[in-house]
């Protein structure tokens, strides 16, 4: 009985000593500046690594302790440490599509816009349709949209369809207007617009929902291109810091490349998937309700749209364009009639999706604001975080609003410096002033989750950053800022940019912070942007990416 009574006693004295020995870390970052955007610790100098899991960050001597003879060390020499980065709003196959199209963005001229749609067409395999574009006609130094016949002169024989870089216009040759069937007796779609010149042919112009006719006739990329683009994408994300990415309204396709590059342990970056609403009844079928998956693939919200854009006059405003009187822009087709949309919403929020609406003009987000107020009285109150992709030109009663619904704003501070430069004689100043009005937001309790919407603007979140601090647009016609008072400053914007994005996909408890617990997604600078100059920031580089704990990139030079 002594001897027993002895054993057992050394047994818990042998265990006790065991547990309280830490295991050691599988990685420590250490001599860093760290801002873990966690208020409860806000600085830290170095942080520790088990698994894909935070377990400590404090001072170099705590840290430390969580050191073994296999733990990887890395030394950030004082470089600045942040969370890494969680873009709110992507188009992501369309971005890993746009690296190897046709670049017409910084396009002058009509004439270099032609020059290169020729010049990429001769590169391509017969009978490939030339795509991407991202021109912008308010960059051409003589004023004027593309029409079919600037294309038809250089490629008449090939298909040719290439998008404004808002994605809301789109020009095509008269090759794809016939293999699309657009004449003149063609009929309009609902929020949509097929441009015609005055004896009612069409120009090759197409807005928004008119595209639908060539998104018809456009052959789908093959499974082994969708994965070669998504790849690509995927490795300029870890160059550039985004550890997390919100993909709005791909395909069941690209879905499904994602669950199998996730399943061979190929995402570089966590993918949370916002389908169209007008999917919804699928994914209610099976049961996926918000945030439903693993840490690197969740689905279970669903993207809609109440408008267009601005700058293809299709943001749908209470009063006319000041430049186009004619017009107050376009719902978009899900729109109409709006009883479609009400019922649509309220059966995907009672089956647990999260609703992410596209509304830009001021009258399109009132308009989603009185649907959001209509879903809460059907389905009850509860954590739904409504969101409202871009939000751009606010009616001043709507911040109000925004705030007692506890709607997310998910803006993209890059197109403040590119709109910037033709909003005021497009609406106005009293309009443009509620224009990406981020303090306005801010100041109404509005959560901000921030994101790029690559394309349309770089994937780079130090650009987007730079947009937010400085408001200097790209025409250098406001150095100090365009509408400078709706400024923020970097540390607000990295939180919007982490903590605010996580928490618009449920993931706050998840990641967005370097804290104990998190998933360790992590990015070094090379400089650190709470110190430099602002119009400094859009040069900062990332150093290392880390998902998970694991490196996955590393730059060179």
């Amino acid at each position: 009985m002594k001897t027993f009574l002895f054993s057992s006693t050394l047994l818990l004295a042998i265990s006790s000593s065991a547990m309280a020995q830490k295991p050691a870390a599988d990685l420590i970052i250490h001599h860093a500046k760290i801002w873990t955007v966690d208020s409860s610790k806000a600085q830290a100098q170095a942080v520790a690594v088990l698994g894909d899991k935070i377990v400590a960050v404090g001072t170099n001597q705590q840290v430390a302790l969580w050191r073994g003879s296999r733990t990887k060390m890395i030394d950030a020499h004082g470089k600045r440490v942040l969370p890494g980065f969680n873009d709110a709003h992507v188009h992501f196959a369309d971005g890993g599509n746009s690296l190897s199209e046709v670049e017409l963005k910084d396009s002058s001229s009509l004439q270099e816009f032609a020059r290169r749609i020729a010049a990429h067409g001769a590169s391509l395999p017969g009978g490939e349709w030339v795509l991407g574009g991202n021109w912008d006609d308010q960059a051409f130094t003589a004023p004027g949209l593309p029409t079919r016949q600037i294309i038809d002169a250089v490629v008449p024989e090939r298909p040719v369809f290439v998008t404004r870089y808002d994605g809301h216009m789109a020009v095509a040759n008269s090759l794809v207007l016939k293999l699309a069937g657009i004449d003149k007796q063609t009929p309009e779609l609902p929020g949509g617009e097929i441009v015609r010149d005055q004896d009612g042919n069409p120009t090759g112009l197409l807005k928004d929902a008119a595209m639908d006719y060539v998104f018809k006739v456009m052959p789908e990329p093959s499974p082994e291109k969708r994965l070669r683009t998504i790849r690509a994408g995927l490795q300029l994300a870890a160059q550039l810091g985004v550890t997390s990415l919100q993909d709005m309204n791909p395909p069941y396709a690209d879905i499904a490349a994602y669950a199998e590059l996730a399943e061979r342990g190929e995402l570089s970056s966590r993918m949370y998937v916002a389908p169209m609403l007008l999917q919804a009844e699928d994914i209610r079928k099976l049961g996926i309700r918000h945030a439903f998956g693993s840490d690197f693939l969740r689905m279970g919200a669903v993207k809609t749209y109440a408008d267009g854009s601005l700058g293809s006059s299709t943001a749908y405003f209470h009063e006319p364009y000041l430049d186009a009187p004619q017009t107050r822009g376009l719902l978009a087709g899900e729109m109409q009639p709006i009883e479609g949309m009400r019922e649509r919403m309220i059966l995907a929020d009672k089956a647990g999706l999260q609703l992410c609406v596209h509304a830009i003009g001021d009258d399109a987000i009132s308009a989603i604001l009185d649907l959001f107020e209509d879903v809460v009285k059907a389905n009850g109150e509860r954590d739904r975080r409504f969101r409202i992709e871009h939000a751009q030109h606010m009616a001043e009663q709507d911040f109000a609003r925004f705030a007692k619904l506890g709607v997310i704003a998910s803006v993209q501070p890059y197109h403040a410096i590119d709109d910037g430069r033709f909003v005021d004689k497009r609406i106005g100043h009293a309009r443009a002033s509620r224009t990406y009005a981020f303090r306005s937001f801010l100041k109404h309790g509005v959560k901000l989750a921030i994101g790029t919407d690559w394309t349309v603007a770089p994937l780079d979140p130090m650009s987007a950053i730079h947009a937010a601090v400085t408001r200097a647009t790209l025409d250098g016609q406001y150095p100090q800022g365009w509408y400078p008072e709706q400024k923020l400053t970097v540390a607000e914007v990295v939180q919007a940019y982490t903590m605010g994005s996580a928490y618009a996909e449920f993931q706050e408890h998840l990641k967005g912070s370097i804290t104990p617990g998190k998933l360790a997604d992590i990015v070094i600078l090379s400089q650190d942007i709470f110190k430099i100059a602002p119009d400094q920031i859009k040069h900062v580089k990332v150093e290392k990416t880390l998902v998970g704990g694991k490196l996955v990139f590393e730059r060179k030079d």
